[in-house]
């Protein structure tokens, strides 16, 4: 596919906990035949390596994101098969390049996921800074009125957070708690945080069968 052609999701990881959140959005994105932009902060990296032991690495970033991509919320590495066309529908930007595709209005994306989004992301974003790559490619988002989907993941949250993520929601941008639900049914830690990545998608108008959906009857989270 040409770069005309091309319209990715722009991925944005902060350094907030729940980068099983992020790992199941992209393969969400992945599955439903989309292409992606994936920014990680620098943050995130330290993150990601406390809660799954991956290094992930600019030089080697498509090896790193494929034992990422491939492991479940559980921490068991392999739980899900990430195919070679889908990471080649991928592209890596490093945080630090702000001369990079996604820091420009003029470059084609369908609009801009930050999952999970830190308080210090948030603060950055609603302060129209940029500070690095995600925090330019948020601003940029919103400038060209692009879809802007912010999943926060804080608990408690500050008044002065709380105030931010009102600007957020103003400015155009859906601000969205990882907060999971269990009318799904979750039996196991990865249904729950397939629910918050289901929510996001859902937020972007892109199709997915990450949870079950509530349909109006009393008690179907407990049936097979």
């Amino acid at each position: 596919m040409s770069q005309q052609q091309r319209r990715p999701w722009i991925v944005g990881v902060s350094g907030a906990s729940g980068t099983p959140f992020a790992a199941s959005v992209l393969r969400g994105l992945l599955v439903a035949g989309e292409s992606v932009d994936l920014v990680v902060s620098r943050a995130s990296r330290l993150t990601l390596l406390d809660e799954t032991g991956i290094a992930f690495r600019d030089a080697h970033w498509r090896e790193d994101l494929r034992v990422w991509l491939e492991r479940g919320a559980d921490g068991k590495p392999g739980t899900f098969a990430v195919s070679d066309d889908a990471l080649g529908r991928v592209r890596h930007w490093a945080a630090g390049d702000l001369a990079a595709g996604p820091s420009s209005g003029s470059y084609p994306a369908k609009g801009m996921l930050i999952v999970p989004a830190s308080t210090a992301c948030v603060a950055g974003v609603a302060l129209g800074l940029s500070k690095d790559l995600l925090q330019r490619a948020a601003s940029v988002t919103l400038k060209e009125r692009r879809k802007l989907v912010v999943a926060v993941r804080e608990t408690p949250l500050s008044g002065q957070t709380l105030k931010q993520m009102v600007a957020l929601d103003e400015a155009g941008a859906v601000v969205l708690p990882a907060s999971p639900a269990f009318y799904a049914g979750a039996t196991h830690i990865q249904d729950l945080v397939d629910f918050v990545a289901g929510r996001v998608l859902d937020a972007a108008g892109v199709p997915h069968q990450l949870y079950r959906r509530w349909e109006g009857e009393l008690g179907g989270g407990s049936r097979e």
